[in-house]
């Protein structure tokens, strides 16, 4: 299974600048301008690095080497075993298909929906036996972070299930 990233069909602007970095780094020290199953391994890694140390949420898990191998002879449309710059970027887009739908819903989800979810049910959780009062003694923004924390874990436990 290939790794679990992805981007929209126009792709993320974050992520296109993140590919033509490391396009240039691999290709400008190849004498052909194309990328051998080693160098596209080894841009991939960066690739899933870059994206996900600089975009927001879960992180991405990159494909094995064995799946690279196996793409690259989808991609190689002139059988020579490398990927020119057109090559590398459809390779690329098969593993970036979703970022910017992932990055869009965590904004959503951290700008509106946890912190609505939050709100509402402060009321609710004040009225509870033993949490109660240290609810209504919880300044906001103390009550939000643990619950925004125990939503986010309990999402997280839910999705390995």
């Amino acid at each position: 299974m290939m790794g679990n990233l992805k981007s929209k069909e126009k792709g993320n602007p974050q992520v296109k600048k993140i590919v033509d970095r490391v396009w240039e780094r691999f290709a400008s020290t190849s004498e052909h301008r194309a990328l051998g199953v080693q160098d596209l391994y080894c841009a991939i890694l960066l690739v899933y690095n870059d994206i996900n140390k600089t975009l927001p949420g879960p992180f991405n898990d990159p494909p094995t080497k064995e799946e690279v191998q196996e793409l690259l002879k989808t991609y190689d449309k002139n059988n020579d075993g490398m990927l020119d710059r057109n090559e590398f970027n459809a390779f690329i887009e098969t593993f970036t298909k979703n970022v910017s739908a992932r990055v869009s819903t965590n904004i959503l989800l951290f700008s509106f929906v946890i912190p609505t979810i939050v709100t509402l049910a402060r009321p609710g959780a004040e009225q509870l036996p033993l949490l109660g009062p240290a609810v209504k003694r919880a300044p906001t923004p103390v009550y939000s972070a643990i619950m925004t924390m125990l939503i986010v874990f309990a999402g997280s436990q839910f999705r390995k299930m």
